[in-house]
């Protein structure tokens, strides 16, 4: 009897590691999201103009030439910088309250919360880069390496929780 009751304390334990060390993975890919929004923000705003990894190579025009073409146009394409932008911020600030107040408790609601957030953010506009060969690791590599920490965070949390309702 003993035994049992040492071994449900080390699942306890187990769960609870689990469960921390998840959440702060999937609460630092959040953070992460937020920060690839400040970057794409600030960009908007600079010579730079276009996203970050999205040069000559793709796109043969800039600022200026945008500019010099339609001046309305440049305006339309900054709004829609701005907006994606304040979506992308906002989806990681949801997750990281989401993994703060629920996730990092065993909260499942909140797990599915986080995961299906930013997976249909993703699931929306990861597949129009492809076609048009915006696919650059400049332009994606630090939204790849957010979804790595994120998805072992959430994989990692996910045990944490389950095992937690045995």
């Amino acid at each position: 009897m003993a035994t049992a009751a040492i071994g449900g304390r080390a699942e306890d334990r187990a769960a609870t590691q689990a469960l921390r060390v998840g959440s702060w993975l999937m609460g630092l890919a959040a953070v992460g999201f937020v920060g690839y929004a400040a970057i794409f923000f600030v960009r908007n705003f600079t010579d730079a103009f276009l996203e970050l990894g999205i040069g000559p190579n793709e796109v043969s025009v800039g600022r200026d030439e945008i500019k010099a073409f339609s001046p309305s146009l440049l305006e339309y394409v900054s709004h829609l910088h701005i907006a994606v932008s304040g979506f992308i911020a906002a989806t990681g600030l949801a997750v990281v309250f989401l993994v703060a107040y629920g996730v990092r408790r065993g909260a499942l609601w909140a797990w599915v919360g986080a995961v299906v957030s930013p997976v249909l953010g993703l699931a929306v506009a990861l597949p129009a880069h492809y076609p048009n060969h915006f696919d650059t690791l400049g332009h994606l590599g630090l939204i790849y390496l957010a979804v790595a920490i994120f998805v072992v965070g959430a994989l990692v949390s996910l045990r944490g929780i389950l095992a937690e309702r045995r």
